[in-house]
């Protein structure tokens, strides 16, 4: 195990910062309030932040995605949505779209690109998408770099026990 230790926590960060934190709850909020399903939401926020080796956010959207109740398989699989062969057609559009976003330096978006996620999502899912995806990107490399330490949810036996 690592012994990296956190540079600003979350709830510090919150506080030095209030009116970025602030901005990037509205815009979740935005994208939230935008019909795209929370399973997709939390699927596409999820993959980014493995790309990215963000601990906190991985552990986050984890915990988010378990509330949510997405089945374990597909959790379990993420990392290899490709070859797992239980994502749905929409849901493989937005992997691949938030795979091409989250990796975009050196890579050019091109119109393939765009047609083959513009397949299965309208103009304006594929702009709460794409939100969705430059806003967990910015949470990436906020807690990716300040080490912010990841919410680990206490086990079912120490929550009766709480």
């Amino acid at each position: 195990m690592s012994d990296l230790k956190s540079r600003i926590g979350w709830q510090e960060y919150q506080k030095l910062a209030p009116d970025a934190y602030a901005a990037l709850t509205a815009l979740s909020k935005a994208v939230g309030a935008s019909g795209l399903e929370p399973n997709l939401i939390e699927l596409i926020k999820l993959r980014a932040s493995q790309i990215n080796s963000c601990a906190f956010c991985t552990q986050f959207h984890l915990n988010a995605a378990r509330r949510l109740e997405i089945p374990a398989a597909k959790l379990d699989l993420l990392v290899v949505w490709r070859e797992a062969g239980i994502f749905s057609d929409r849901e493989q559009a937005a992997l691949a779209w938030t795979e091409k976003l989250t990796l975009i330096a050196g890579n050019h978006i091109s119109d393939k690109d765009y047609a083959a996620v513009a397949a299965y999502f309208t103009a304006a899912e594929l702009a709460a998408l794409t939100t969705a995806i430059g806003l967990i990107n910015s949470w990436n490399r906020i807690a990716g770099p300040l080490s912010f330490p990841p919410p680990i949810p206490k086990p079912a036996k120490e929550l009766a026990h709480a």
